[in-house]
């Protein structure tokens, strides 16, 4: 068995982009940089509070692909595009990750679209339990 057996891409690959929504690798899922979507990814654009939640919301539907939940994520990193924001955007994300165990980092960064909000995260699930 080869180092990447256990590697293997989640979700549909957009056709302009080098990279997958997500990988596996060994227990741990890797969701790469997510922005408020809706289901059918199309773009949202709101207040930092609404694309805060969407964004979440677009990193929940990857982990469903792959029989995972929120609670299984150990690991966030969010780029925000103003630190004023701070405030709002930590109010939603309290409660959709309620009672986590999970390493954050928060910086201000433009991000290379037009969104408020960016976030990857990385979730621990055990194969075969």
């Amino acid at each position: 068995m080869s180092r990447r057996d256990d590697v293997y891409p989640i979700g549909k690959k957009n056709p302009n982009l080098p990279f997958h929504p997500a990988v596996r690798a060994g227990d741990f899922v890797f969701v790469s940089g997510q922005v408020a979507k809706d289901a059918d990814g199309n773009m949202f654009h709101g207040t930092i509070e609404e694309e805060t939640k969407w964004t979440i919301l677009s990193i929940a539907r990857i982990l469903e692909a792959e029989g995972l939940t929120l609670a299984d994520v150990v690991r966030v990193t969010t780029y925000l595009e103003d630190t004023r924001d701070f405030g709002r955007y930590n109010k939603v994300f309290a409660e959709h990750f309620k009672d986590a165990t999970l390493a954050r980092t928060t910086v201000e960064a433009r991000a290379v679209i037009s969104t408020k909000i960016e976030m990857d995260a990385i979730a621990y699930a055990p194969r075969g339990g």
